[in-house]
């Protein structure tokens, strides 16, 4: 698990470091650099699944440590299936410093520490490595062997990336055997996440915190329609291949499984919305690290406050979440989780990001073991204050 992340002459950060933990809220005004976060974490996964990290090791030992050997064939790909963020001179630092700007994305897992540095191509998106960092340890702690020297856990434990554009309700999703049985992938935009489902619907939820308590089994399809019902009580789900055809059938019933069936068409647009995240983090493995933007859109706030409890149940299990929200009902969803033992105070970390245009500043409160917070910085979630006063001036 990810414990921290560095980033150096990365979009909008000319050098920041950022703790993270299971459950880990990045909050703040829009083009503050919370995208960016995430961004870097799926650069790497992308990097890494289309073979331009995977043969790290090769060139660390033919290079002694691929100190300013550059490697044309091994570095972050910039635009693939996780995100496209353009070419070289779209991602480095508009405010880097030096003739020869470079790139830098690390991270820590533990006792170690894997950093991985590209050369600055401004025209090209396969920006090549530079530079290596094998695991720095701390005092007594065992080496890393075999690929583990060079390959950090969270790219081998499972990953979901679901960006805010997420699927809208249809009759009719792909069915992809490789993206769902192969790879275990809902996609980007969830746009998997049916036929996952309908593959998958008899795959037992681990038992814990994760399971609905009032699901009709812990089989994957009947929890997955339990917690949707927070959103709208009484939902079901069924979800269909459709014979002679590479598409699945969805649909939603509200009189028990044998009752009327609804298209997702005719059905409030939030419950497709949210079915992504929820299926997500019903199967997260340990270790696995699942990337969230926006959980709350379309969603009303007891059902925002309610994917924050599932959020922090797949967290409180092994998984690690990093969530991008605006959302106060989220935040307070996992302000509950702690206050209610599901979580550890340190479990959770909370990320607020302003920027003034010529950086970005991070401020980082604490949640303590009563769900509350060590600060409230200006412009944190603070509007309904602002505008009551306002009104009762």
């Amino acid at each position: 698990m990810i414990d921290r992340l560095t980033l150096k002459n990365f979009k909008a950060f000319l050098h920041a470091e950022l703790s993270l933990a299971p459950l880990t809220l990045l909050t703040g005004l829009n083009s503050s650099g919370k995208s960016s976060v995430l961004q870097a974490l799926a650069l790497l996964q992308q990097s890494y699944t289309a073979g331009d990290l995977d043969q790290v090791r090769a060139l660390v030992e033919e290079s002694g440590g691929l100190d300013g050997v550059r490697a044309d064939d091994q570095g972050f790909l910039l635009n693939g299936e996780l995100v496209s963020l353009g070419t070289g001179q779209d991602v480095l630092h508009e405010d880097f410093a030096g003739d020869d700007p470079e790139i830098t994305l690390a991270v820590s897992e533990g006792a170690y520490r894997y950093a991985w540095t590209v050369a600055y191509e401004p025209e090209q998106n396969l920006l090549p490595l530079t530079r290596v960092a094998l695991p720095l340890t701390t005092e007594g702690a065992t080496p890393p062997a075999g690929d583990a020297a060079v390959i950090p856990g969270f790219l081998t434990a499972g990953f979901q990336y679901l960006h805010a554009d997420r699927i809208s309700p249809a009759e009719f999703y792909p069915r992809d055997h490789h993206a769902t049985v192969g790879r275990g992938f809902l996609g980007v935009r969830g746009e998997h996440t049916v036929n996952f489902l309908r593959f998958h619907a008899r795959d037992e939820v681990a038992d814990g915190t994760l399971r609905h308590p009032r699901a009709r089994s812990p089989r994957l399809l009947d929890q997955a329609a339990a917690w949707i019902g927070e959103l709208c009580p009484g939902v079901d789900i069924q979800v269909a291949a459709i014979e002679g055809t590479d598409s699945v059938r969805l649909s939603y019933g509200f009189d028990g499984p044998q009752g009327t069936r609804r298209r997702p068409t005719n059905v409030g647009f939030g419950l497709t919305y949210a079915l992504p995240i929820v299926v997500s983090c019903l199967t997260a493995r340990p270790g696995s690290l699942i990337l969230l933007e926006n959980p709350e859109a379309h969603l009303h706030p007891r059902g925002q406050t309610r994917m924050a409890t599932l959020a922090s149940a797949a967290a409180a299990q092994g998984a690690q979440l990093v969530v991008e929200t605006h959302s106060d009902h989220v935040l307070n969803g996992v302000r509950l989780a702690v206050k209610r033992g599901m979580l550890a105070p340190e479990q959770a970390a909370l990320h607020y990001f302003r920027g003034d245009g010529t950086g970005v500043e991070v401020v980082t409160p604490r949640i303590d073991r009563d769900g509350l917070l060590d600060q409230w910085p200006e412009g944190f979630f603070d509007e309904l204050e602002n505008t009551l006063d306002e009104l009762l001036a």
